[in-house]
C-alpha cells in the first residue's frame, strides 16, 4: 500500500478528567452526520477503517468486543456502549478508555469530535497520531475513494511518528519514544 499523507495536525485539546486525561480531536467532514454515524457503529465499516473490529452494531447500548488489530497479533478488549443517540451521540468504552464521538450538523457535512479519556497523559499525542491517521482513512471510505486501513506498527510507515512529535508539541506534551 502507498503511504497516506495525513496532512497537518487537526485541532487538538487535553484536559485532565479526574485523575485521568481527555484527548479532544475535531474534524470537519463533508459528509452528514447518518452517513458519519454508520461509518462509526457498522461493524463492516469500522473494518475498513478503525484499529479495530467490533463483534456487533455500535449503534445500541450494551456489551461488546472489539479487537485491536496490529499486523498479525489480535487482542480483544471488552466494551460496552454507554450511550447511542444516532447519529449525534456516541459514547462507549475500550478497555480502560473512555470514546465520546459527538456529530453536529454543519452547513457543509458534520463537525466530528472525539473526545478519548485515558490514564497516561504522555499516550494522548500517539493517541492523536493514530486517530487521525485511522480517520484519514474513514474519511476516504465517506469520500467513495477507500483505501486499506492502517493499524498498529503499520502506521509508522504513514507519518505516525512526524504526527506524534507535532501533537507533542501542539499540546506540551513530552514526546516518549514508543518501543
Amino acid at each position: 500500500m502507498n503511504a497516506i499523507d495525513p496532512g497537518p495536525i487537526w485541532p487538538v485539546e487535553c484536559h485532565p478528567s479526574g485523575e485521568r486525561w481527555t484527548l479532544v480531536l475535531h474534524r470537519d467532514l463533508a459528509h452528514p452526520p447518518a452517513k458519519v454515524w454508520a461509518a462509526l457503529t457498522e461493524p463492516g465499516q469500522l473494518a475498513r477503517w478503525a484499529p479495530y473490529l467490533a463483534d456487533r452494531d455500535l449503534g445500541r447500548t450494551g456489551a461488546a468486543t472489539l479487537t485491536m488489530i496490529d499486523g498479525e497479533h489480535t487482542e480483544d478488549l471488552p466494551a460496552t456502549v454507554q450511550r447511542a443517540e444516532p447519529p449525534h451521540l456516541l459514547v462507549y468504552t475500550w478497555g480502560e478508555d473512555l470514546l465520546r464521538w459527538e456529530l453536529a450538523a454543519t452547513a457543509t457535512g458534520t463537525r466530528l469530535t472525539l473526545r478519548h479519556t485515558m490514564a497516561d497523559r504522555t499516550w494522548v499525542p500517539k493517541v492523536a497520531a493514530g486517530w487521525q491517521l485511522c480517520l484519514v482513512v474513514a474519511e476516504r471510505l465517506l469520500d467513495g475513494d477507500p483505501v486499506p486501513p492502517i493499524r498498529g506498527d503499520e502506521a509508522k510507515n504513514h507519518g505516525w511518528a512526524a504526527l506524534d512529535a507535532a501533537y507533542s508539541r501542539e499540546l506540551d506534551i513530552p514526546d516518549i519514544p514508543t518501543p
